[in-house]
C-alpha cells in the first residue's frame, strides 16, 4: 500500500525539514518488508482567500482531489479527531493494507484547518494532542509515526512497548 503525505504549507530548508525528511527515509526502507511504500509528500501553499471557510475549501479540494479513488484512505489530523496509541495507528494502517486499499493519504491541514469536506470523507480523524502544533512540528510528528506503525508492524526494536 502506498503512503502519501499531503501537507498545506511549504516547509523551508532548516532542522525541521531535515527532521521529517529523516523519518521518511526510515520509512522508506522499512515499508517495503511489510507492504507499505512511501510515495511521498504533496505540498501546496496556503490558499490567500480573504477568508477561512474559503480558505479551508480551495485547501480541501486539492486534498480530496487525491483521495477520489474509493481504494485511498483518508487519514485527516485534526484537533478534534481519535487520540491513538502508536500500537492502534499502526493497526489502523494495516487493516487497510490488509482490506485491500490500493493508497492512504495523510492529510495535514493550514493554519485554519480542514474543510468539513475533508471531515467528512475521511476514513479516520486523528487528534495530535489537544495542544496546538506549528506545521512543522504536526509535519515530523506525522512522519515520526509513519516510521513508528512501519517498524511496530515489522516487530523492529525501535518501538518499545
Amino acid at each position: 500500500m502506498q503512503l502519501i503525505v499531503f501537507a498545506v504549507g511549504r516547509m523551508k530548508n532548516g532542522p525541521e525539514r531535515e527532521l521529517t525528511g529523516r523519518y521518511l527515509g526510515r520509512l522508506e526502507k522499512a515499508g517495503p518488508s511489510v507492504g507499505l511504500t512511501f510515495s511521498g509528500v504533496t505540498e501546496i501553499a496556503e490558499s490567500r482567500a480573504g477568508d477561512a471557510d474559503r480558505r479551508k475549501a480551495d485547501e480541501g479540494a486539492h486534498c480530496l482531489s487525491l483521495a477520489e479513488d474509493r481504494s485511498t484512505a483518508l487519514v485527516a489530523f485534526h484537533e478534534g479527531g481519535k487520540m491513538l496509541s502508536s500500537e492502534d495507528f499502526a493497526n489502523w494502517i494495516a487493516r487497510q493494507r490488509d482490506d485491500g486499499r490500493k493508497r492512504a493519504l495523510f492529510a495535514i491541514g493550514g493554519p485554519d484547518g480542514h474543510a468539513r469536506a475533508v471531515l467528512g470523507k475521511a476514513d479516520l480523524a486523528i487528534s495530535l494532542g489537544r495542544m496546538t502544533w506549528p506545521h512543522q512540528i504536526a509535519r515530523i510528528l506525522v512522519a515520526e509515526q509513519l516510521y513508528r506503525a512501519a517498524s511496530i508492524l515489522a516487530g523492529h526494536p525501535y518501538h518499545r512497548h
